[in-house]
């Protein structure tokens, strides 16, 4: 397999800038997912990475070699895309093999490469379908497989979900992550679902504005969001936001919006008197009879395992999760805790997470 490097990779459609001087080192054998809302730049990366689009400026190098003017056929690279890509007159077995048999590949080759394709990919009973006669989960299979006998460097991986229904998503996803352990390639993976790329990535790059927000493991885009844009976008549900300033008392630390007063960490207390933005996940809460977040139950969803409850705290909605028979009707005043470990803030007005 490979590395990938993308050294101030720029990208221009004449006077809009798509992607602008953006830089990233994927290493050999990581699985690497690159997150946004539509239109930061994901897709485009991941194209320039392909040779599908061309590179206004910086350098993309696999395997140490630049690759800026290389065609897309030689740069060993296999694509696997959200329209699956499939030939329809072509059976399963020979849209699996096409490469190999463009590529000269002998007979007993080929066969050998498309029976083991089909069998890490639970494919061999439908070889002999047309893609009109498989599932939409099957479809993808195929493309996978046909991905997979390339032996590529590199695989990438442009929505390959977004057509399925949720079950088969997360059927898919299971089905991916073990094809990439299996091959240990290098996977680039291109999504706009969050859940997607925190059950699949060894390293997350979210993306905002052709640019890069933060780079990290599933958990310190959680944990440690780097921007209040970040804490926003990972996790489900949301964060909750509120904005207040820090108020240092004899040492200690509070965040103060109105009536709601929370404990920070005591090393916050060197931050007297700044304008924050305090994030609090909907899972980091519990009931509490003497809790400082309080807040007036509008609704309550049951979600199987827990419920989400909706409350008004300081005239602003606020969702924490909570136990399932968690009793409460619109209306009713609720109390929660949260400890001051779990508790984030960010700079008010630049939006940047603020260091305990």
């Amino acid at each position: 397999m490979a590395n990938v490097e993308y050294r101030s990779v720029g990208k221009s459609f004449g006077s809009v800038q798509v992607l602008e001087k953006l830089s990233l080192d994927i290493a050999d054998g990581e699985f690497v997912v690159l997150l946004g809302s539509s239109g930061c730049g994901k897709s485009t990366l991941l194209r320039m990475t392909a040779g599908l689009e061309t590179i206004s400026s910086g350098e993309i190098v696999i395997d140490g070699k630049v690759v800026n003017g290389v065609h897309p056929r030689d740069r060993n690279i296999a694509m696997v895309f959200q329209n699956y890509a499939l030939y329809p007159t072509m059976k399963v077995r020979e849209n699996i093999a096409f490469s190999l048999e463009v590529a000269g590949k002998s007979k007993d080759e080929i066969e050998a490469q498309v029976a083991e394709a089909a069998r890490v990919l639970n494919l061999t009973e439908y070889l002999d379908r047309k893609p009109s006669e498989l599932s939409g989960g099957q479809r993808q299979r195929v493309a996978m497989g046909r991905a997979m006998v390339r032996n590529a460097k590199v695989f990438l991986f442009d929505e390959p979900l977004s057509n399925l229904d949720a079950k088969l998503r997360a059927h898919m996803r299971v089905e991916i992550r073990q094809l990439h352990d299996r091959l240990k390639a290098t996977t680039v993976y291109v999504t706009h679902d969050q859940i997607e790329a925190m059950t699949m990535a060894d390293k997350i790059v979210l993306m905002q504005g052709g640019g890069i927000v933060q780079v990290g493991t599933p958990d310190d885009l959680y944990d440690r969001p780097a921007t209040r844009y970040v804490a926003e976008f990972i996790g489900s549900p949301q964060i909750n936001c509120q904005d207040g300033e820090i108020v240092s008392n004899g040492g200690e630390a509070l965040f103060v919006n109105g009536e709601l007063k929370l404990p920070l960490p005591a090393s916050y207390a060197a931050h007297q008197g700044r304008q924050v933005t305090c994030g609090i996940r909907p899972s980091d809460v519990a009931l509490s009879d003497t809790g400082p977040i309080v807040g007036t139950l509008q609704i309550a969803e049951k979600t199987g395992a827990d419920k989400q409850m909706h409350l008004d705290v300081n005239g602003s909605e606020f969702v924490a999760v909570a136990p399932r028979h968690t009793q409460g009707v619109p209306g009713d005043t609720l109390r929660f805790a949260v400890a001051p470990d779990n508790i984030h803030l960010f700079d008010h007005a630049s939006g940047i997470r603020i260091a305990a």
